[in-house]
């Protein structure tokens, strides 16, 4: 595990952050158009999904199994384990991979998060569920 690396640092300290549920610091990582993207929600500016995030979790323990770089830097994939447990009851487990973007001055341009969301639609709803007619 390579910790001189400055971008695996923050990739590291994001998921401290969570953890701590520290959603100021989280989005201090990120660049002030960045934007996440989430299976669940859809594409939107960090900063209101991480509040939207921080206003539906009760506590956050992640896991960070690996942090993986590209070759030119710029990317890095964390593959973690997520247990969360929900601000309205319930708890969920998932093992996911999020997906940095950097932009030049080492700030968090785009997150892309990848996991298989069944049991998260089943614990908290689907938002693309359709009315039965």
């Amino acid at each position: 595990m390579s910790t001189a690396n400055p971008r695996v640092q923050i990739v590291r300290s994001y998921f401290a952050f969570l953890t701590a549920s520290d959603i100021a610091s989280i989005i201090e990582l990120f660049a002030d158009d960045a934007y996440v993207v989430s299976p669940v929600l859809g594409t939107m500016d960090a900063g209101d999904f991480f509040r939207t995030l921080g206003e539906a979790s009760a506590q956050n323990v992640l896991t960070v199994h690996r942090v993986m770089s590209s070759d030119d830097d710029r990317v890095h994939a964390a593959h973690f384990t997520y247990d969360w447990t929900l601000a309205k009851g319930g708890q969920i487990e998932f093992d996911g991979v999020d997906v940095f973007e950097f932009n030049d001055d080492d700030r968090i341009a785009s997150m892309k998060i990848f996991y298989d969301t069944h049991p998260t639609r089943e614990e908290v709803g689907d938002k693309y569920e359709r009315p039965t007619p």
